[in-house]
């Protein structure tokens, strides 16, 4: 406790601020997110107040961010579209995915997983942060412009066929779980369909319409139709934000633009009366849990949901700690990475019980905290109980922003989020890779560029979860690639005469004649048994005694243990000596466990050092 107030001053300018400037990015991102500012401010409270009290970065401000409310983006929608298109409906389900997601973060870092998180690779994240930036661009165009596709009269007819079968097709379900037979009541089937209102086709169609233009590739489909009705007024204020965001950094820094931005241009909006479409009306009065989610809970609705929470749950791990990374680096401390996660993920679970969106470390408010003073625990909490007193006194005027502005302010936190650095690298990075398209065009790049491309494409026409796992997998694969040909170049098999070590110069020309050594210079895995395997086609025949060097082979896994065995049992069929040199611990280990030692390779043919492997073949050079 008395560290926590060591620097009660700085905390307070560091935590407001950091507060002040997470307001609009709150409010922008619950509204993309789809469940509305309420959301988005609600995460922020929570996530910044109790991740920063439970968390291992004293200086982390936590709460709503790009790359989490994009997959929390998708993930609402895809449940929104499951349940009708109702939002209070769908709601329970929603909230249940965030609050499993903040759980498996604490598992996470019981478990001690937080250590795991750096060894994930550059162009992976570099790939998924250029993605979000792209997605969020893209998304912003419609609000930019100020285009709902549910007020669009000619595109939401089109899809009133489809809203009738919907319709029908739901009480032909409700029909079948209260167990009526359809082929033997048809009556009740037509008294139902009967009761169905234009109004509540016009609902399914909008519905339809909305579900068509979401997303990236939802928002490029309906491009001529927003070019088409665009909303000059609305246009022209998410302009004016975008404007001042960067034009006023140039001024000053001290005050944040992004403030400066909704303050200026809302006000300006209200006070000329303008005609705007304002944001969704932001509830006063604390926020209260939504306890549906353990009233509906069950093993069969939550295990849809298992993967998609545990993406979440990872990906809210990396976005945080690459932000406590830079935290160390600009305070130089170090981070405890297990206890940040199991502070993430208490914030998490907490801010989905009041109906927040998840969130993670924030590297811009983190950076304001520390250049404000910030030092401890205690900024985070200030910045959420800042939050929660903005929303308590004055949520009657928030509710009153335009949505162009917060439009506006996304787009500058697209055009921010993206990783510039990778981009820049791409035409100076080797190129090892050679992809064949239909075996006519041939093109060269670097191996790093196409994971980051991969990564980057899929999550943003696909999908962001499977696009990171697709590129962990394509990086594990080139990586243990090259280290099997890094390893199969070091450990060619060559004879005695060609590459001896210093200490086998002494070695006689009668021996030389019998004897074959082989260096093994690396680990032996799966990603180098192929080249192991040429060993014992490439052993002279007048060879009878093999000595195996085992000096730099630090490692060996299953693959390679199993590789080993088999090659010993073919030299000991032909009645050759096998000898090993210098076995180091952990493959000594794995050798023991399989009886690989002593039932093949007795003790006395293992020896310390080259010199008492030669002493040996000297006393048995008649063998």
């Amino acid at each position: 406790m008395k560290n926590l107030f060591s620097n009660l001053r700085g905390d307070i300018f560091g935590g407001v601020t950091a507060g002040i400037v997470a307001l609009p990015l709150a409010l922008a991102f619950g509204v993309s997110s789809g469940l509305g500012p309420d959301a988005g401010l609600y995460g922020a409270i929570f996530i910044s107040f109790f991740a920063a009290l439970f968390g291992g970065t004293p200086t982390q401000i936590s709460g709503p961010t790009a790359p989490m409310t994009a997959v929390s983006m998708v993930i609402i929608a895809g449940i929104i579209a499951a349940n009708d298109g109702d939002v209070n409906k769908a709601l329970p389900a929603i909230l249940l995915v965030f609050l499993l997601a903040g759980l498996i973060q604490i598992v996470l870092g019981l478990a001690g997983i937080g250590k795991y998180i750096r060894y994930i690779p550059y162009p992976v994240v570099s790939g998924f942060m250029t993605a979000i930036g792209v997605i969020i661009l893209i998304t912003q165009i419609a609000p930019s412009l100020g285009y709902n596709p549910k007020d669009d009269v000619e595109f939401v007819n089109q899809f009133k066929p489809e809203a009738e079968e919907r319709i029908l097709e739901n009480i032909l379900k409700e029909e079948a779980g209260e167990g009526i037979l359809v082929l033997e009541d048809f009556k009740e089937t037509i008294d139902r369909a009967e009761k169905i209102t234009q109004d509540d086709i016009l609902r399914e169609s909008q519905t339809l319409a909305a579900k068509e233009a979401s997303g990236v590739l939802g928002s490029i489909k309906v491009l001529p139709r927003m070019i088409r009705n665009i909303n000059w007024l609305e246009l022209g204020l998410s302009l004016v934000t975008i404007f001042i965001i960067f034009g006023f950094k140039r001024i000053t820094t001290k005050i944040p633009s992004t403030l400066v931005a909704l303050v200026v241009v809302s006000g300006g909006a209200v006070a000329f009366g303008l005609d705007y479409n304002p944001i969704r009306e932001i509830p006063s009065g604390f926020p209260s849990p939504n306890l549906g989610i353990f009233k509906s809970f069950s093993i069969s609705a939550i295990s849809p949901y298992i993967f998609t929470a545990i993406a979440l749950a990872f990906l809210g791990a990396i976005d945080s700690l690459l932000t406590s990374v830079v935290a160390d680096n600009m305070t130089k401390t170090k981070h405890k990475p297990n206890q940040e996660l199991i502070g993430q993920g208490i914030g998490n679970s907490i801010a989905s019980v009041f109906g927040g969106i998840p969130g993670a470390g924030a590297t811009i408010r983190t950076v304001v905290n520390i250049n404000a003073g910030g030092k401890t625990k205690l900024s985070g909490m200030i910045a959420g109980v800042m939050l929660l007193v903005i929303m308590l006194g004055f949520s009657s005027v928030a509710s009153k922003i335009p949505a162009a502005v917060l439009a506006g302010i996304l787009v500058t936190v697209g055009i921010g989020v993206m990783d510039y650095k990778g981009l820049r690298a791409i035409p100076s990075l080797p190129k090892d890779t050679k992809i064949k398209i239909f075996k006519v065009i041939s093109i060269k790049l670097s191996s790093e560029v196409m994971i980051m491309l991969v990564v980057l494409i899929l999550s943003s026409l696909w999908d962001l979860v499977n696009a990171v796992g697709i590129g962990l997998v394509i990086a594990s694969l080139v990586f243990m690639k090259r280290i099997g040909d890094l390893t199969g170049q070091r450990s060619d098999v060559k004879p005695l005469t060609e590459e001896p070590w210093a200490d086998e110069v002494g070695l006689t020309a009668e021996l030389k004649e019998k004897v074959f050594i082989k260096h093994i210079k690396g680990p032996l895995f799966f990603g180098s048994t192929s080249d192991f395997q040429q060993l014992a086609k490439q052993i002279p025949k007048s060879a009878s005694t093999i000595v195996i060097r085992m000096d730099r082979m630090q490692y060996i896994d299953q693959s390679g243990l199993y590789t080993l065995e088999d090659i010993i049992v073919d030299l000991k069929k032909e009645d050759k000596n096998v000898l090993f040199v210098d076995v180091q611990t952990q493959p000594r280990y794995m050798m023991e466990r399989i009886d690989m030692i002593p039932d093949l390779i007795g003790e006395e043919c293992i020896f310390d050092d080259f010199k008492g492997s030669l002493e040996w073949m000297k006393e048995h050079k008649d063998s």
